[in-house]
């Protein structure tokens, strides 16, 4: 454990208070990337997704500072989520009832504390616990340190997708199994 590290969970009220960090954070980390990570869109994005029933966020903060975050989503039935789905995806794959996949949509550690398993724990901390059958993830395909992080988590790659967001990249979509009670 990383000394003075703490994960906690946040309400949309709570994450409504540390937006800025949240957004200034998104940008440090994608600085660069053109104009699909843009402030602009990310706010947005942002916006849209607290508003979803269940969203969660977790930080991580060492002695205040955010240093990391995830957040995600269960998917309701009539979801845009898997538009722009490259077939052929398996049958059935983008059915959804609001509580077959949970949506992680990001996950972000400053760069100066990555490879300290910061995301490990972030990872485990929201996914430990969810009812839904699998969550599902957009991973970018060139990104070898994301990939390889998420194949020893055991997520699989099952197609590839690319939103409907504009100047957005195709991206791999990942599912793991995450209740075994099903």
């Amino acid at each position: 454990m990383i000394e003075g590290l703490q994960l906690r969970h946040h309400s949309v009220d709570e994450a409504e208070g540390i937006l800025d960090q949240l957004v200034d954070l998104y940008l440090e980390v994608y600085a660069g990337g053109g104009e699909f990570y843009s402030e602009d869109r990310y706010r947005r994005q942002l916006n849209l997704h607290m508003q979803r029933v269940g969203w969660d966020l977790v930080t991580a903060s060492i002695d205040e500072a955010l240093v990391g975050y995830i957040y995600g989503f269960p998917l309701p039935p009539q979801t845009r989520w898997w538009e722009g789905i490259h077939e052929p995806a398996p049958p059935g794959f983008t059915e959804e009832d609001g509580t077959r996949t949970f949506a992680l949509s990001e996950l972000l550690v400053r760069p100066a504390w990555r490879r300290q398993g910061i995301a490990r724990m972030l990872h485990g901390e929201l996914l430990d616990g969810r009812t839904e059958q699998r969550a599902a993830l957009l991973a970018r395909p060139d990104n070898p340190a994301a990939q390889a992080a998420y194949r020893a988590w055991n997520w699989q790659t099952v197609a590839r997708l690319q939103p409907g967001w504009d100047h957005a990249p195709t991206f791999d979509v990942l599912v793991r199994s995450i209740c075994t009670e099903i």
